[in-house]
């Protein structure tokens, strides 16, 4: 019987540094000192930029999550290619900082609760929306497992669907966090993105699933990860979610400086 397979990282060197000590340190920059935990935690949204552009926001998020054994982090598809809504059972990841498991136990239950979801590294491959995330986990948590999602569908239906079978799965499974992968509104110029971002950012703090793809849609709000933030939220509000928090919010211009066309991060934690 063949061994699961090992995916390499597809972004290192880009999105991050390639260089297990760069990355360590880096990473330690935007984590910051020990900060207190939101301990009723169920869901995070965190954005999936470059590092130099958007680290300082994860890292805020990731200082305030509780350690968990199992992750499961939702992605867009960037690439295109693959199975509308792709998940990967088996196997480990590569990043500089080590390999990450696969929990192949919660990926059967969320396979059997989710008839849409297919099995499929294709879609994966060189998608960096879910990879990014690994080495703050990595850092901050150390050893823990997951469960990649790819999200290439846009109905609501689907999505919700999704988060309703994450959290059918993740009852039986124990302390699970489910974290979003996103950045907000893209190439415009800053103030707008702000105003427009603000707009998302009440429907998600107001754990509003439906009232995100609403605005979204009317106010041509061009969050990329939408998809897995509105799975991550119905799935979250299943278990009982109360609350939602945001942490951090930027936009590349806060690095680069360029006013004129700016992508939006927002860090949000999702609780009890």
């Amino acid at each position: 019987m063949p061994s699961p397979a090992i995916r390499p990282p597809a972004v290192a060197g880009r999105f991050y540094p390639g260089r297990p000590e760069s990355l360590a340190r880096q990473l330690d920059q935007y984590l910051g000192s020990e900060q207190a935990k939101i301990e009723g935690a169920l869901g995070c949204v965190v954005p999936h930029a470059g590092y130099m552009y958007s680290g300082h926001v994860a890292g805020a998020v990731f200082s305030r999550l509780p350690k968990r054994p199992t992750y499961i982090i939702l992605g867009p598809n960037h690439t295109g290619r693959g199975a509308p809504l792709a998940i990967m059972s088996s196997g480990e990841w590569l990043t500089p900082l080590g390999r990450v498991p696969v929990d192949s136990a919660l990926a059967h239950l969320l396979r059997r609760s989710c008839h849409l979801l297919t099995e499929d590294a294709e879609a994966h491959e060189d998608e960096h929306s879910v990879e990014v995330q690994l080495p703050f986990l990595q850092r901050s948590v150390g050893e823990f497992k997951f469960v990649p999602i790819v999200i290439g569908i846009g109905g609501y239906s689907g999505l919700e669907s999704l988060g309703h079978s994450i959290a059918q799965a993740v009852g039986p499974a124990g302390p699970v966090m489910i974290i979003a992968s996103s950045d907000m509104n893209h190439y415009e110029p800053d103030s707008l993105t702000r105003q427009k971002d603000r707009k998302a950012i009440d429907k998600i703090l107001a754990l509003d699933p439906p009232g995100l793809y609403e605005v979204l849609r009317h106010e041509d709000i061009s969050m990329c990860g939408y998809g897995p933030t509105i799975a991550m939220l119905t799935a979250a509000k299943d278990l009982g979610a109360q609350s939602a928090e945001l942490i951090k919010y930027a936009t590349s211009a806060d690095t680069s400086g360029d006013r004129d066309a700016v992508v939006g991060y927002a860090g949000i934690v999702v609780s009890l």
